[in-house]
């Protein structure tokens, strides 16, 4: 039987060198996170060819599903593998939960339309991985003793040959369109609000939706979506026929290492400045926005009580609330929620307590996804799923795909939204909705347009 081993490569702080030669590989996929401008974020993983693939049947429960995951990560052995080995991935699953396997979670009734036909997950089983540290700065090939000697032969040379030139190219041949107007946003927001006053609910996240036809490789449109926009969750999954994931998300999910968990909830936005100045007051009006903070602690109440379903009693803290995290565009308020794995849960028991997040749903969670699904016409897909990574020792990290895109049958479709709450101004959350995607948006309409084009 061959042993776990790991081969050093050249060090590379940014993906796409290594990620182009994956490009076209079956089950290619790459989390990233953003470096080097981005510096939340420590490891970038990316894999290809896995061993299985595996979406949920059409009648599948979740409970189903998830064990279905457990016994293929199963096949792969933890015995051998060394005690020492920092890095976050020995073999596993990687892929993405779309928003709407929360319904195989939870009742919620079937009003909107699934337009995108995108499964409610994807997920696969990978024996390797590349991995690159940007604290110690190496980047390294790590192989599962399942992988044969050949195939470690095979992916060795494969990176450090010399990279092929590639002459992809990506360009929209429409504008992006908003698929609902201004005025059913209005009513969309007075009917959350009807709700509230009413006691249903507390706060409900509400989103639209654009989308516009392209040509070319996704690929060639996330890397200049990471150029404009780098974020520490960002990730690209290719999918069957030449469709992809793009995902330029800063909100980490769930993170579970050594049996403990963290999640980073992301509630509060304000648009940045190119006037210095300008810009440090609205990070200082965020910080100190009363409305911004209960919104936020409305989240991390729900994060804990999700927390406290799979975590040891007394574990679940909150050891940083309100901080503030800025990106290319806009400012942040984010909290931690901690807690300790309990013994009897697994990280896929922690995803099935707590998924979808509360952030992009609400409170209480499940009504709050009753009335998306009343409001919003179509399924989001993706749109605030998760994707994410589960080797086979239990280490997790997922993120919330927000600022996320689907390129699939020649249409790219994103995402804009926030939480609605009973003081919620509807002019104001419209146009939150539209500064959160505004740079994905404006980066792929000028993406391979002549200079003068006027994009």
């Amino acid at each position: 039987m061959p042993s776990f081993q790991v081969h050093a490569l050249p060090y590379h702080a940014s993906p796409d060198a290594y990620f182009g030669r994956l490009r076209s590989a079956p089950g290619a996929i790459l989390l990233d996170t953003g470096r080097p401008v981005a510096l939340h974020g420590r490891y970038d993983l990316m894999c290809a060819w896995p061993l299985a693939e595996m979406s949920p049947f059409s009648d599948e429960s979740a409970k189903d599903f998830l064990q279905r995951l457990r016994v293929a990560s199963d096949t792969l052995s933890v015995q051998d593998i060394p005690k020492d080995l920092h890095l976050p991935f020995a073999g596993g699953l990687i892929g993405y939960f779309g928003y709407d396997f929360g319904r195989r979670l939870e009742t919620i009734p079937g009003h909107a339309a699934d337009d995108l036909k995108l499964p409610d997950a994807r997920v696969g089983l990978y024996s390797w991985a590349l991995i690159s540290d940007h604290q110690l700065l190496t980047t390294q090939l790590v192989f599962h003793p399942q992988v044969s000697p050949s195939e470690r032969r095979r992916l060795i040379d494969l990176f450090e040959s010399a990279a092929s030139p590639r002459s992809d190219t990506f360009h929209l041949v429409s504008r992006f369109q908003a698929g609902i107007s201004e005025g059913k946003y209005q009513q969309a927001v007075e009917k959350i609000q009807a709700y509230i006053r009413a006691g249903d609910c507390y706060q409900v996240n509400f989103a639209q939706r654009f989308q516009a036809q392209y040509q070319g490789d996704p690929w060639v449109a996330y890397q200049a979506l990471r150029a404009a926009c780098p974020t520490p969750f960002s990730g690209f999954q290719a999918l069957p026929g030449d469709a992809a994931i793009i995902s330029l998300s800063p909100e980490r999910f769930m993170r579970v290492s050594q049996g403990r968990v963290e999640t980073r909830p992301i509630k509060g936005t304000r648009p940045r400045d190119i006037d210095p100045d300008k810009d440090a007051a609205q990070a200082e009006e965020l910080l100190h926005s009363a409305k911004d903070q209960a919104e936020n602690l409305m989240i991390v109440d729900l994060l804990r009580n999700d927390l406290g379903r799979c975590c040891r009693t007394g574990s679940v803290q909150v050891p940083e609330l309100f901080a503030l995290e800025s990106y290319p565009n806009v400012h942040h308020l984010v909290s931690a929620v901690t807690g300790q794995l309990a013994d009897d849960k697994d990280p896929l028991d922690l995803l099935a307590c707590s998924f979808p997040g509360g952030s992009i749903t609400g409170a209480p969670k499940i009504r709050a996804m009753q009335i998306i699904d009343e409001l919003e016409d179509t399924r989001r897909g993706l749109y605030c799923g998760s994707l994410f990574y589960l080797d086979i020792r239990g280490e997790m990290d997922s993120s919330i795909t927000i600022r996320s895109l689907l390129a699939k049958d020649g249409t790219i479709t994103c995402w804009g939204g926030g939480g609605i709450v009973a003081d919620s101004q509807w002019q104001a959350e419209y146009q939150e909705s539209l500064t959160k995607v505004d740079v994905l948006l404006r980066t792929l309409e000028q993406l391979g347009q002549p200079a003068s084009a006027g994009t």
